[in-house]
């Protein structure tokens, strides 16, 4: 008896940009018009909530403190602490990171759509995801947007926002890795924004779709 053919492997799509960027809406334009979002923040977000599998590592290695009273990381506490406390940080990513990396796989394995996304926000930071994926975009955004919508967003201090922007990957290094760009500067409206996602998209189908 002939085994049946194994499925052709998707398209694998590693979607990153700057905090305050787009890129959830980007995903999200995505995700509704059939690609299947895989957000690693999200994941983070899941494994932090109360109950979650992170709460009592975190628990133990940082203290009741940074659990709030419903039992979820406090993350304001956290961001505070990591982002001035360098030994702090990587304690924090070596008890996630792994935790992160194995609900990524199970997703990955779990879900198809017409192609996956990767949705990284730390992607050009951590150079493995380079091999994982096949192709990286970018949406991109100038800084002074960028701290203007985070504040907008969540009214962060203007220094918290320097020291998150300060750790990630700049502007020009995000660029220099990307094969595709979705433009979100000051100077784009929502329509346009849509406009260039659903642009992507139709690129990105083609190329799931073409013959090996």
């Amino acid at each position: 008896m002939t085994s049946p053919a194994p499925l052709q492997q998707p398209l694998k799509i590693g979607l990153t940009g700057g905090i305050g960027s787009g890129k959830t809406r980007v995903a999200d334009l995505l995700a509704e018009n059939g690609a299947a979002v895989i957000d690693t923040d999200l994941i983070a977000h899941q494994l932090t909530a109360p109950g979650g599998a992170a709460i009592e590592p975190l628990r133990q290695a940082f203290g009741d403190g940074m659990i709030d009273a419903n039992g979820a990381l406090d993350r304001a506490k956290m961001r505070e602490l990591v982002f001035t406390n360098p030994q702090a940080k990587t304690q924090l990513e070596t008890l996630l990171h792994p935790m992160i990396g194995h609900s990524v796989n199970a997703e990955a394995d779990r879900v198809r759509g017409l192609y996956q996304v990767f949705v990284v926000p730390l992607l050009v930071e951590n150079g493995r995801w380079r091999q994982r994926v096949d192709r990286i975009c970018v949406v991109d955004c100038d800084e002074a947007t960028q701290v203007r919508r985070v504040q907008a967003r969540s009214g962060l201090d203007p220094a918290l926002i320097d020291r998150i922007m300060a750790a990630q990957a700049t502007r020009t290094a995000r660029l220099a890795v990307a094969d595709d760009v979705i433009l979100n500067d000051g100077a784009t409206d929502p329509d346009q924004l849509v406009q260039r996602t659903l642009a992507q998209h139709q690129h990105w189908l083609a190329m799931a779709h073409a013959p090996c």
